[in-house]
């Protein structure tokens, strides 16, 4: 009984750790990657610690709402950070031992991400100007194709792994070993196309921008200040967070402590989770500075081909699980 009542109690603190481990990262990761492509663009970019400066600066700050503004504007900031935050953790980092590990599920992962998607699109068509609709029809638009990939992508690992709980998907496959398979592979690069969508990342969205043709998360924000706009930035880097840290728990696991393991485990855990991280966060760099910007219009193809990857590879993992 006390073994049980400890192993509880593990599982609370370490979710705990986790939920205050994302929170820290995630404005630590968006500073990475600007430093990273500052410096492969030859300039000396701002500080790793600023998007905490940045986010400190605009809590201290009033909060201007429009007169117009319902109840849905000054209440969705809030609605959308902690989606986020509670998906972001959620997602394995450095041990599956976590209390909401029954819980944390890929369709409820993308349950979550969808509400916050779903309030983000109301608020900012909420005032009526014209750069909150144009804004919440592109990201309509974006999550119509990338949460097909995404659902696809999650297919292909219930068919391979039979669940689609992200600690068992972990302890799957570093306990009997899938393999490198081109099935896997194709939902690999559909991941991470949906990824770089879902996060608002080049070539699908600039984050540094403010032009008002080009722009898509930034269009549905525009209109908030204060502590309000500090909460929806730190959802979008929450969001980044995230879909880096899912990419990891799914395909490169290795390194994740599991129940029962010691403290060396969990130090082991999260020493890997930060280096891989930041692997990611240079891969990450390195792609946003060699390629350019999409126009709107071809975002749906960039899209497509996601889907048609996860398609694929659901597809190929059926058959050759059939035969």
């Amino acid at each position: 009984m006390s073994g049980q009542v400890s192993e509880a109690a593990l599982a609370v603190l370490f979710q705990c750790v986790q939920m205050l481990v994302v929170l820290a990262l995630a404005p630590l990761l968006t500073g990475v990657v600007r430093g990273i492509k500052a410096r492969l663009q030859g300039r000396r970019g701002p500080p790793v610690l600023q998007p905490y400066r940045a986010l400190l600066r605009l809590t201290r700050k009033e909060a201007v709402v429009a007169e117009n503004a319902s109840w849905l504007f000054r209440a969705t900031p809030y609605i959308v950070f902690t989606m986020l935050w509670l998906a972001a953790g959620l997602v394995p980092t450095f041990t599956t031992a976590l209390a909401l590990a029954p819980v944390a599920d890929l369709i409820a992962l993308v349950a979550l991400l969808t509400t916050a998607r779903f309030f983000t699109g109301l608020a900012a068509m909420d005032i009526g100007t014209a750069f909150g609709g144009l804004g919440a029809s592109r990201e309509a638009m974006i999550s119509a194709l990338a949460e097909p990939a995404m659902l696809a992508v999650i297919f292909t690992l219930a068919i391979l792994l039979q669940t689609t709980s992200l600690a068992a998907i972990v302890d799957g496959t570093l306990g009997q070993g899938v393999g490198l398979r081109v099935s896997l592979a194709l939902g690999l690069i559909s991941l991470i196309m949906v990824a770089i969508a879902e996060a608002g990342r080049i070539p699908v969205d600039n984050p540094a921008t403010h032009l008002e043709l080009t722009m898509v998360h930034e269009a549905m924000v525009l209109e908030y200040s204060g502590r309000h706009l500090a909460l929806m930035e730190a959802a979008g880097m929450l969001r980044l967070l995230l879909f880096m840290a899912l990419i990891l728990c799914v395909f490169v696991p290795w390194g994740i402590a599991q129940p029962g393991d010691g403290p060396a485990a969990w130090a082991i855990g999260l020493g890997s989770f930060l280096g891989k991280l930041l692997a990611a966060a240079a891969a990450l760099a390195l792609f946003e500075t060699t390629v350019a910007k999409m126009r709107v219009f071809r975002v749906g193809e960039f899209l497509g081909g996601a889907l048609l990857l996860g398609l694929l590879a659901a597809i190929f993992l059926f058959v050759s699980t059939a035969l």
